[in-house]
């Protein structure tokens, strides 16, 4: 997963070393014979005054017969140590990035991300987070890359929210738990539901499934083979009937069977469309979720970032789960949807069979992205 991204990426960061690195070596170049600079001047002046300040010490030191008498080749070594050459080293083993130049490596990086799907909103908060990790501060030598790699990591990290605990916030309600799920069609919605039902029912969690895509033919047989193979019921009606009607029958259903948790599916909405998303909106009136869910394929990249920001401001969206996250080289959906939109994802669909569901785990995609 993500390995083509992981490739370019580290080689972001080792250009990036390099640059940083060459730039360390043209300061530490001296100054062509017969330039003398009034800096250079004035650092031979710092440099005798700190020469007679270590030889005094040395001095008094003998005096008060505090340190034994030393060769004049042990004086001199350690009046380099201590003075001005010290000093000197100190400051050309290190390097302050400016905005400027930090302007000049990030353009390189926006390729990669641009390349990758990566949504300009989410391209634009990385920028601004690594530049707050990165300018001004001194970095040494011998640590820029390992430096540049952690800004990196840092800033990624605060791109991603870390999920809440479904399983529990579904146990520890009193009562029915209803969840509303939607997207698009074609991103996986019903088999990504399916695969919700068997991991609540591993969870000793009794559940249903509203067959709410009144729309789409053979949506209700899908939706219906699915609880046939897991063993659960599906609340039905006819196609082109109100698909909240469908899911308020589903939730009084369940709450007189004690049955703790609804699951609604829904017609694939075009998010470009005003009738369908206010019908959206009109189930979610109708039965009041405990959640809303929004599903996506990975694959698709900034449309998925798209869709989700588009149904977060029409609806509003609690979590997201990314289907087809297994056969997805380029994270783009992954690193922008929960930053675009500040919700969670929640899982990762990893595979058709109802088992390939993988909980979300930020550090586990830092680690795939080589960080």
């Amino acid at each position: 997963m993500f390995e083509s991204f992981k490739k370019k990426l580290s080689g972001w960061i080792k250009k990036s070393t390099e640059k940083v690195k060459d730039s360390i070596i043209v300061k530490e170049e001296k100054p062509k014979k017969g330039k003398k600079t009034k800096e250079k001047k004035v650092k031979s002046k710092e440099r005798i005054k700190e020469e007679r300040e270590v030889t005094e010490k040395i001095l008094k030191d003998i005096k008060e017969e505090n340190i034994e008498i030393k060769s004049p080749e042990e004086r001199l070594e350690e009046i380099e140590k201590k003075g001005f050459f010290s000093k000197l080293f100190g400051k050309i083993a290190k390097f302050t990035i400016t905005e400027e130049y930090f302007d000049e490596i990030f353009s390189e990086l926006e390729l990669v991300l641009l390349e990758n799907n990566v949504a300009l909103e989410s391209m634009d908060f990385l920028k601004e987070k690594l530049k707050k990790e990165l300018v001004g501060k001194e970095i040494e030598k011998k640590n820029i890359e390992s430096e540049i790699k952690d800004a990196l990591k840092i800033s990624i990290e605060e791109m991603l929210k870390d999920p809440f605990d479904l399983i529990s916030r579904i146990k520890e309600k009193q009562g029915t738990f209803v969840i509303l799920f939607f997207g698009i069609n074609g991103s996986g919605k019903t088999t990504t539901i399916a695969k919700i039902s068997s991991l609540l029912k591993k969870n000793n969690i009794s559940c249903i499934l509203a067959a709410g895509d009144t729309f789409r033919a053979a949506s209700i047989e899908q939706l219906q083979e699915h609880g046939k193979r897991l063993g659960v019921e599906v609340i039905k009606s006819q196609y082109q009937s109100d698909p909240a009607s469908v899911a308020f029958d589903a939730i009084k259903h369940a709450q007189s069977h004690n049955i703790k948790a609804v699951l609604i599916d829904t017609a694939g909405r075009m998010y470009t469309k005003d009738s369908l998303m206010k019908e959206m909106e009109k189930i979610s009136r109708v039965s009041h979720p405990d959640l809303k869910i929004f599903i996506g394929e990975s694959i698709t990249g900034n449309d998925a970032t798209t869709q989700a920001k588009m149904f977060n401001e029409a609806i509003g969206i609690d979590g997201i789960i990314l289907s087809k996250a297994d056969v997805d080289e380029k994270p783009g959906a992954i690193l922008s949807v929960s930053q675009v939109t500040n919700k969670p994802i929640l899982y990762l669909g990893v595979g058709q069979d109802y088992k390939d569901l993988e909980l979300f785990n930020k550090k586990k995609i830092i680690e795939r992205l080589g960080l």
